[in-house]
């Protein structure tokens, strides 16, 4: 390995983070946040209890763009919390989006309803003194918050799949089985929120331990031929395997993950790596052998290579396979046979086999709301009223009307059209996404998905000009290195590297296999489509036959592939 790529993995010779000693002294994530919520002299979490309601699904957030003003008039931030709800495999009934949509128009700032990647919904804009609320709401109609941020198994992803309802329902109650196993058990979320008596017993968390893992922990389960969750984002990936339409197990791939620090050699995103077929009967005994070898293996004295890839780089793949077959007293067989056609959401109707129906609405940038143009949040709680199946959020910002009655449909229909959801979008538009970024992420460096609908209109125009605006991109952006867009996983992906500026990504392919490789830095916006205008236009000229544009610059060596992340992302 070259020297400027070396990384300090060594836990022995080096000072523990301090967010070891936040998770340490928590009383098992209790810390002093009861104290924080009845201060009514600030609107914001203070010392430890900022990071501590991170477990608790929440992020203390402020309005950026009136920060400097704020604090030229000598006010605190405009503190006001994003909530992020468990919602394993994204299904959620019509009656629990009701209680969640009332509470989002009265009692946010932004009234609007956010769809995330992570296959869930944010609140954005919650007052302290409304926290409360929401998660009693929550509960009341069996959801929670837990775990959906900071050092835990996060929400569980699964592919979304409209058409094949008997293996999805299979495959989607794993996914709960998954989060449910994997939850902190500390009765602090109840306590706090819900506002249960602390009941005198001895506490413990016998997978996360007293200080939970060392970092963040994705994961998903897909069921192929549809990589609809990108699993190499994930840091442990379940991919279903049927025999005569019946779920025999899964595919076990682990250390998949995206973010990355710019500059920093030490730090690089990574595909995740086969280990092997594990039967139904076993996966809970392996899964929890991953988390716990990683939690003891992990780093917890650099966070910024605490992920489940740097763990595997540290010990090496078959080191880290043995210890989890070790701990599980289960083996690995050979990975079983499977084949990724597609990604991404299958937009408009199917028919499921179970004879039912199915509609997937396209939700720009993923933000549920009502402006001049659309009434998408209107429309979606007309179409809750009255409908009797499902809501499923994809891992794409989407959202699908599922398990439609025959007798439903055209009125659905109907509700579709009348609010905006029918509207014709290019397979560009329909291939995109963006992280939420400016005004309220504080990790942001750049515009995302404020100026998405924009930058998609300009590339389309480039895609017009050329001839190729029938084509499908893969099109990201992310407001900064952390991943959230999953820009390094599109065909182009853009990742804010400072205000306004941005780093050019090329390479991914349609199926996210491959991660897209770096071709320009630090752009403006006029830079970035000059480029794009001159890219799409060799694209259209030089294609082989229905060549994709990911893989075409691959093939004429505008980008070099990246097959190993570790010594090629940075060279």
């Amino acid at each position: 390995m070259s020297k400027n790529i070396k990384i300090k993995l060594h836990n022995e010779v080096n000072k523990l983070s301090d967010f070891e000693r936040i998770k340490e002294e928590s009383n098992y994530l209790r810390g002093t946040i009861v104290d924080d919520l009845n201060d009514t002299l600030t609107n914001g979490f203070k010392g430890d209890n900022y990071s501590l309601i991170r477990f608790h699904g929440m992020y203390q957030q402020d309005d950026r763009d009136i920060r400097i003003e704020r604090m030229q008039q000598k006010l605190e931030p405009k503190y006001a919390m994003m909530l992020r709800c468990r919602l394993p495999g994204g299904v959620i009934t019509p009656k629990q989006w009701l209680k969640i949509d009332d509470f989002a128009s009265k009692h946010t700032l932004y009234g609007s309803i956010r769809l995330t990647n992570r296959q869930t919904f944010q609140l954005h804009g919650i007052l302290k003194n409304n926290l409360r609320k929401i998660h009693q709401i929550l509960h009341d109609v069996g959801l929670d918050s837990i775990g959906t941020a900071n050092d835990v198994n996060r929400n569980v992803l699964c592919t979304s799949n409209p058409v094949e309802s008997f293996l999805h329902y299979e495959v989607y109650s794993w996914a709960k089985k998954i989060s449910e196993h994997l939850l902190p058990r500390t009765k602090a979320y109840a306590e706090i929120w819900l506002n249960q008596k602390k009941i005198i017993t001895t506490e413990n968390e016998p997978i996360l331990s007293k200080t939970y893992l060392p970092r963040k922990f994705k994961t998903g389960i897909l069921i192929p031929p549809h990589n609809d969750i990108d699993l190499h984002a994930n840091d442990m990936n379940l991919i279903a395997i049927a025999k005569e339409e019946k779920l025999i197990g899964f595919n076990v791939l682990v250390g998949g993950g995206l973010s990355f620090e710019h500059g920093n050699h030490s730090t690089w995103p990574s595909l995740s790596t086969e280990f092997g077929f594990i039967p139904l009967n076993n996966i809970l005994n392996v899964v929890e052998a991953i988390i716990t070898t990683q939690r003891d293996w992990g780093n917890r004295v650099n966070r910024k290579n605490a992920k489940t890839r740097y763990t595997l780089q540290k010990y090496g793949i078959q080191k880290f396979k043995n210890e989890v077959e070790n701990r599980s007293n289960v083996k690995f067989s050979s990975i079983r046979p499977y084949k990724f056609l597609m990604r991404g959401d299958q937009f408009g109707w199917k028919k499921g086999i179970n004879g039912k129906w199915n509609l997937t609405l396209f939700i720009p940038g993923g933000r549920l709301r009502d402006d001049v143009n659309q009434l998408l949040k209107s429309g979606l709680i007309e179409i809750a009223k009255i409908h009797t199946g499902e809501f499923r959020l994809t891992a794409n910002q989407n959202i699908i009307v599922a398990n439609i009655d025959n007798a439903n449909k055209t009125i659905i229909e109907n509700l579709a059209s009348r609010y905006g959801f029918m509207v014709l979008r290019s397979p560009l538009e329909e291939n995109s996404m963006a992280c939420v970024s400016f005004p309220t992420c504080p990790l942001a460096m750049a515009e995302s998905e404020r100026i998405l609908l924009s930058f998609i209109k300009k590339l389309e125009n480039i895609m017009i000009k050329y001839s190729v605006n029938n084509e499908k991109i893969i099109f990201r952006i992310s407001g900064c290195p952390n991943g959230c867009g999953r820009s390094l996983l599109a065909e182009i992906g853009l990742v804010g590297k400072s205000l306004n500026r941005y780093n050019l990504y090329l390479g991914g392919n349609t199926i996210g296999t491959k991660l897209a490789s770096l071709y320009a830095e630090n752009l403006n916006e006029s830079e970035l489509f000059d480029k794009l205008d001159n890219l799409i236009q060799l694209w259209s000229n030089k294609r082989q036959l229905n060549e994709n544009f990911g893989d075409f610059c691959i093939r004429y060596n505008i980008v070099k592939e990246i097959k190993n992340s570790i010594l090629d992302f940075w060279n």
